[in-house]
This record gives structure tokens, C-alpha cells and sequence, in this order.
């Protein structure tokens, strides 16, 4: 592998994008992506519109889901009505599928799955997990803007909750969950990836990935309802404590706001059950 190879692959996201130079007369925006090894919908994230009406349910959603988890559709459903929003259950349903949210529980459908892709057995039934870089698991999440939203992808440490690699997109694509992929590479390799069943996660792109590495892929079997607790409680305490407070307008906003949140998970926020540590001492102790 040549020099300059070596050194694009070491570059972050945001360094690849700065190399973009979209007013190239020889070469095109994709051949420069291309090059470089960046995803060319990274370039243009911007937050999904959709009427005031819908996006104002959407968001609701999200908090009534954030604060419950184990609610589904007919309870979301129940409690909007309460709150006098005409939402039937058939449409709560649509409104979650579109964000991602499944309710945590168990049942026969854990999420959207592409029924031609591979499915990986479930590796973590009584494993004890005790070290670092033991575990690596992924998750997405909606995240709200002002007139529009963006999904979110994260993975996480099982033992230490340190935050390894995310990224932003305007769409469910498996794009961004590689670009992640690729950030969390940056602190080595995990033994076992453990992910639900959605198409992303399942898709060729992404497990091979994960292959390449010699990883071994673990995904969540049926009314398995708590395998996700961990990146499930990353993502309450980014909402109350970083989206829910401010207004973001902008995806440039809300990236910057995203990753000072995490750099505050990660280096500044004592967890509870790691002792009152913070992730990047639990996470740098014990790899």
C-alpha cells in the first residue's frame, strides 16, 4: 500500500471532507470522493424536511419513546391522543418505522430486515464481559432539527460505554454506518461487533467490513429486549442533556453539537455503574 494511501485512510471525515474542492474542472465531485475514500453523501447532509404538523408529532414520538422504550405503537398511540393529537395507531407505526424506533420488548419482528441478507447467530448469551475492545455494539437513532431531522449511528464499548465512532445522515443508507465503522477503527479492533438485525448492520457492505478484520459478527435473536440497553441509555442522555436543550438549525450545528456532547461522555461524564469513572479512563485501563 502506497505512502499517500496510508495517509488518506488515517485521515478523519471532516479532513477528507476539507480536500473536496467542488469547483475542480478535471476532476468531478465523485472521482474525488472516490480517491480519497469518502462517502459522497457525507458531503451533502442536510435535515429531512416534512411539514410543521408531522415533524411536531415526530418529535413528541421521540420523547414519549426516549422517556419509555417499551412503549409500541397503540401506547405512543394512546398517550398523543391524551394529549390531543388525532394520531391513529396505523400511523404512529409509520411515523417510528420512518425514525427507526422499535419498542423494547420482546417480539417477533426486532427490526426492518433485508430477508436476502446474511443473518449472524447471537454470540453474548452468557459471556462475561471484562475488558475493553471485548465488545463493540452499534445502534441508530432520530434525531431532531428545527424544520427537519437526521439519524444518528454510534458505537460504544460494552465494558467501558466509551463512544468509538459516529456519524449523521439524512437517510437510512448503510453509508454513514460505515463512515462510523471506519472512525472506531482508529482505537483497533474489537473481538465481537453485536448489532440488531436492520438492513444496515446485515448488508454486505458493513459486515465485510467486519470480516476483513477477522471479527466475529454477533446480532440480536428474537426477544432478545435488552441487548442494546447500554447505547439505548447513551442515547436518553444525549437527548435530555445535549438536543432537548438547544435548537439546532443547522447540520453543521448540530455535528459540532453532537460531538462536544460525546467528547463530554466520553472524558468528562462519571458514570454510575463504571464506579463514578469516566468512559476514557475505564476504556484506556483496561484494553
Amino acid at each position: 500500500m502506497s505512502g499517500l494511501k496510508k495517509n488518506l485512510i488515517s485521515l478523519s471525515v471532516d479532513q477528507k471532507r476539507s480536500l473536496i474542492n467542488c469547483d475542480d474542472k478535471n476532476l468531478s465531485v465523485r472521482q474525488q470522493c472516490e480517491l480519497i475514500g469518502l462517502n459522497r453523501s457525507s458531503l451533502y447532509y442536510e435535515p429531512i424536511p416534512v411539514s410543521a404538523e408531522t415533524l411536531a408529532i415526530m418529535n413528541r414520538i421521540d420523547e414519549i419513546y426516549t422517556a419509555c422504550p417499551f412503549y409500541g405503537s397503540r401506547k405512543i398511540s394512546a398517550q398523543l391522543k391524551r394529549e390531543g393529537h388525532d394520531v391513529g395507531r396505523e400511523a404512529v407505526a409509520t411515523l417510528m418505522k420512518e425514525m427507526g424506533l422499535t419498542a423494547i420488548y420482546p417480539k417477533r419482528n426486532l427490526s426492518l430486515r433485508n430477508m436476502q441478507h446474511k443473518i449472524y447467530p447471537y454470540l453474548l448469551r452468557d459471556v462475561t464481559i471484562n475488558a475493553a475492545n471485548q465488545v463493540w455494539s452499534a445502534d441508530i437513532t432520530y434525531i431532531r432539527m428545527s424544520g427537519g431531522f437526521m439519524y444518528l449511528m454510534a458505537i460504544i464499548d460494552w465494558f467501558s460505554r466509551y463512544v468509538l465512532g459516529w456519524a449523521l445522515s439524512n437517510t437510512l443508507a448503510t453509508d454513514f454506518c460505515m463512515e462510523a465503522l471506519e472512525m472506531a477503527f482508529r482505537y483497533g479492533r474489537p473481538d465481537i461487533f453485536n448489532t440488531d438485525q436492520g438492513c444496515q448492520f446485515t448488508s454486505e457492505e458493513f459486515t465485510g467490513l467486519l470480516l476483513a478484520r477477522e471479527i466475529q459478527i454477533s446480532m440480536d435473536g428474537r426477544g432478545r429486549a435488552l441487548d442494546n440497553v447500554f447505547i439505548e441509555r447513551l442515547w436518553r442522555s444525549l437527548k435530555y442533556e445535549k438536543i432537548y436543550l438547544n435548537e439546532y438549525r443547522t447540520v453543521p450545528s448540530l455535528r459540532t453539537g453532537i460531538g462536544d456532547y460525546f467528547d463530554f461522555y466520553n472524558n468528562g461524564r462519571p458514570h454510575q455503574s463504571l464506579g463514578y469513572l469516566f468512559p476514557v479512563e475505564v476504556y484506556k485501563n483496561n484494553r
